[in-house]
């Protein structure tokens, strides 16, 4: 078996584990990234495009923000739309502050990959049979397979930023791992379109069902409908899409709406999820290894870079000074803002969606809910707080 050693193992390649992984070297601590994937699979994965203002310090801080600062969409807030045409805009910088940036995930990967080769960094590209050992000891263990050779990664810590289908999560005992979810009975269907975007990201509530317009870049657009589970992407052509975008928007806004082929197209479930403890023994838990949202709220990516911003910290701490207090508190740390993000995205997806037995009183008490929203200064503000992410 090959033999190597590091301060932190981490397994998974996403953005969670190569800023886990960039963060560190900043401050002088070793890593190891282990990926099932190639690079190229890995950047082919069209993932969440909204970054909260702290995610966008956090980068900036880190050294990684010159593309995203150049090509980046500020925004101040974002719109939602009901009952034929009624609409409101939820105004982030009037009530936080702050702002967000629209700003797609792939575009981050591709930062985060530049910087480690810059710095040259160590991830392990195709890794097989990826399993953590030991993380009950004081010396854990990371094993995979290779091109048919067997490895072996001694650490300190092992971190898993591996995923909702990772393997990490899998090796807390079942009597510790405590699981929450709510699987939602609707699928998100998105496209991406070489098309210039509306200017602001709009929600639209429908009898139809769910509608959202988002954007990557000035040339590339995101949209979203909400549909069955039990739709196949090949009942979906671009003009049935279309067609169907511009029945759930009203007239002003779907008139704005420039078409065109799409350039990728999927249908995603939707769920809530999260783990407790995202900490056991040596392993500490990151990102989607330990928490699944629906898109509905942005904060998939968000809690994931918030993840990395604590387990960053605590490790730091933990090699600068011998200190375990942010390390022991890591999970709950975390977790409280995990749970935090997890209700507005529930929230969000509950007053906006088309739930199977809501009939026609359901739909009137989520309009009844939006106009509530809109009228009062109050629960604007607390949901636009809640939009533009908590404090760290």
């Amino acid at each position: 078996m090959n033999q190597s050693r590091t301060q932190v193992a981490i397994v998974g390649g996403g953005p969670a584990g190569l800023l886990l992984s960039h963060l560190l070297h900043l401050a002088g601590v070793e890593s190891i990234v282990v990926e099932r994937q190639t690079r190229a699979y890995v950047l082919s994965r069209v993932r969440a495009g909204v970054l909260e203002w702290g995610t966008v310090g956090i980068l900036r801080d880190a050294g990684l923000a010159d593309r995203m600062d150049r090509e980046g969409k500020i925004h101040d807030g974002t719109a939602i739309t009901w009952g034929g045409g009624k609409r409101l805009f939820l105004d982030i910088k009037q009530h936080t502050g702050r702002h967000f940036m629209a700003y797609g995930q792939t575009l981050m990967q591709e930062d985060l990959d530049s910087a480690i080769d810059r710095w040259g960094g160590t991830i392990v590209e195709e890794a097989e049979n990826v399993m953590p050992h030991d993380i009950e000891t004081d010396t854990p263990w990371v094993s995979y397979t290779k091109d048919g050779e067997e490895y072996r990664i001694d650490c300190d810590f092992v971190a898993g930023c591996d995923g909702y289908h990772g393997v990490s999560r899998t090796v807390i005992p079942a009597g510790v791992l405590r699981e929450y979810e709510r699987v939602y009975p609707f699928g998100w269907l998105g496209i991406l379109s070489e098309t210039p975007p509306l200017p602001e990201l709009i929600y639209c509530n429908s009898p139809r069902g769910f509608a959202l317009a988002s954007m990557r870049n000035p040339m590339l657009s995101r949209y979203y409908l909400q549909v069955s589970l039990e739709d196949d992407i090949d009942e979906w052509p671009d003009d049935r899409f279309w067609d169907e975008i511009s029945r759930r928007y009203p007239d002003d806004i779907a008139a704005d709406i420039v078409t065109g082929p799409s350039v990728e197209k999927s249908i995603a479930p939707i769920r809530s999820y999260v783990a407790e403890p995202m900490r056991h023994g040596r392993l500490f838990l990151a990102g989607d290894a330990a928490h699944i949202v629906p898109p509905t709220g942005a904060k998939g990516l968000n809690l994931a870079v918030s993840d990395v911003y604590y387990l960053s910290r605590a490790l730091i701490e933990y090699y600068a000074t011998g200190g375990w207090g942010l390390l022991d508190g890591y999970s709950d740390t975390a977790l409280h803002r995990v749970w935090n993000a997890v209700r507005f995205s529930w929230w969000l997806t509950t007053t906006l969606h088309r739930f199977p037995d809501q009939g026609e009183f359901g739909q009137r008490i989520q309009e009844s809910e939006l106009d509530y929203l809109s009228t009062s200064d109050a629960y604007m503000a607390a949901a636009a707080e809640q939009y533009a992410g908590l404090p760290l």
